[in-house]
């Protein structure tokens, strides 16, 4: 079999080199260029296709619901059963820029979220996410990129705050699919790490790793690697404050200490406010858990099938546990 030879993508107006090769047809991966569409996601393997498709292609965004808009932001949730051969596009596509990912075609148990920037011509694709639409794990992340050409803007913290506001939607904890990219665990931890910063900057008072938990969705075991990677949770000293109670296996508390230093916190959380990034408005979010048929659940189960034109019924909230 031929090794495949693209090394760059027309993506936009950007020339952007890929780092990872994908599975594209051999027809298609045997060129250094491939073309592809950033509003449709079609892959194209000559400049003189791309040119005819970018003239007469009618799409203008991603397909499925825009439920956030903030200025010339939009995400848009696709469902990977309804919009098959875009998402199936968009997997081969993110397999170019991360190292981990194997989901290319079995994409009808996931929902996609689209993050676009808008101008006159249209939604640019900027990055996304994707999540279970039932997750065993409680993961509220399968697979985060954002493209090369929009990073360093703060758009990859951006979608991880999108994604732990759909899990506080859901009344959820909610943690990353592992493993993580390198590049993944680094946005991760400097995520958490903000969060939890910005919780516990200037609080006195005691509190439970189940309190900060139920207030910013991250899970336990998140927030206490992220005080452990800080150096900020001990075990409790005689005659010192008990301001961490996680409950023990027999029940009884088990008393840690917090140790901060306001002014590591202060000087971190000035750094990332300095930088101006764009934040999350939970008030522009229009969106609702999504909801699957019993019979749809029990296809992603491996329990039934369903055959052409049999109806779905009975609509199940798969958001609990």
């Amino acid at each position: 079999m031929s090794v495949p030879k693209i090394s760059k993508i027309r993506f936009g107006d950007y020339l952007i080199d890929t780092w990872y090769v994908a599975p594209y047809p051999e027809e298609y991966s045997q060129h250094a260029v491939l073309y592809i569409c950033e509003y449709c996601m079609k892959y194209m393997k000559s400049k003189y296709v791309a040119g005819r498709h970018k003239v007469n292609c009618p799409v203008k965004h991603p397909p499925g619901d825009e439920i956030y808009r903030d200025g010339n932001i939009s995400i848009f949730e696709v469902d990977g059963r309804k919009n098959k051969i875009y998402c199936q596009n968009l997997c081969l596509l993110a397999k170019m820029f991360l190292d981990h990912k194997t989901l290319y075609y079995d994409v009808e148990p996931f929902l996609f979220y689209i993050m676009t920037e808008a101008d006159d011509t249209g939604c640019h694709f900027v990055g996304y996410f994707s999540k279970e639409k039932r997750s065993s794990m409680n993961y509220n992340v399968s697979c985060i990129l954002t493209m090369p050409n929009h990073q360093r803007k703060g758009y990859g913290q951006y979608l991880i705050d999108f994604s732990y506001l759909l899990s506080k939607q859901e009344g959820k904890t909610g943690s990353p699919e592992r493993p993580l990219s390198d590049l993944g665990l680094l946005s991760y931890r400097n995520y958490w790490k903000t969060v939890l910063f910005r919780f516990l900057h200037k609080r006195t008072d005691p509190v439970t790793i189940e309190e900060i938990s139920s207030k910013t969705s991250m899970t336990p075991d998140d927030i206490i690697s992220t005080l452990q990677v800080n150096n900020m949770i001990w075990p409790n000293q005689p005659m010192q404050p008990d301001l961490v109670r996680p409950a023990s296996a027999n029940g009884a508390p088990v008393a840690y200490r917090l140790v901060l230093d306001p002014k590591v916190m202060a000087a971190h959380l000035k750094k990332i406010d300095d930088k101006h990034f764009r934040t999350i408005d939970p008030k522009k979010l229009t969106w609702t858990p999504f909801a699957l048929s019993r019979d749809r659940l029990a296809v992603l189960m491996g329990q039934k099938t369903i055959k052409n034109g049999e109806d779905e019924q009975h609509d199940v909230d798969v958001t609990g546990d």
